[in-house]
């Protein structure tokens, strides 16, 4: 019998416990605070919800998509200017691309992880 593959299987990060399991958000904020500027880790409302910070973790990604886009796209019109070689030029290339594929699939596993946060919050049963 074939697995059939699911979202939260390809893009759930396998440094966050399996939702609902103990401890899983604490992971998931652990996890969180990592794609996020270090400073935001000293605002209180961070920490104390999770679903905050899994936000913010995603506008926070999908700037460094954009400015890693941005800097794939000009590599080879702005860097010849700086002097760079052709082939410091063409390993740049490939290191964004690279950086735009690994940050997709960051920004996948971050949708995943805040939709699951969202799932999982008591305070959203409450209301």
């Amino acid at each position: 019998m074939a697995l059939i593959s699911s979202p939260l299987r390809t893009d759930w990060p396998c440094q966050v416990k399996t939702p609902g399991s103990y401890d899983w958000e604490r992971s998931a904020a652990k996890w969180l605070r990592e794609l996020v500027p270090a400073r935001y880790g000293s605002y209180p409302a961070m920490m104390r919800h999770p679903v905050l910070l899994a936000r913010h973790a995603q506008i926070q990604v999908q700037h460094e998509i954009k400015v890693a886009r941005t800097a794939l796209q000009t590599a080879r019109s702005e860097l010849p200017r700086l002097g760079m070689s052709e082939t410091v030029i063409e390993h740049t290339i490939k290191m964004y691309a690279a950086e735009v594929t690994q940050l997709n699939h960051i920004a996948r596993s971050v949708r995943a992880v805040s939709q699951a946060l969202v799932d999982h919050n008591p305070a959203r049963a409450s209301h």
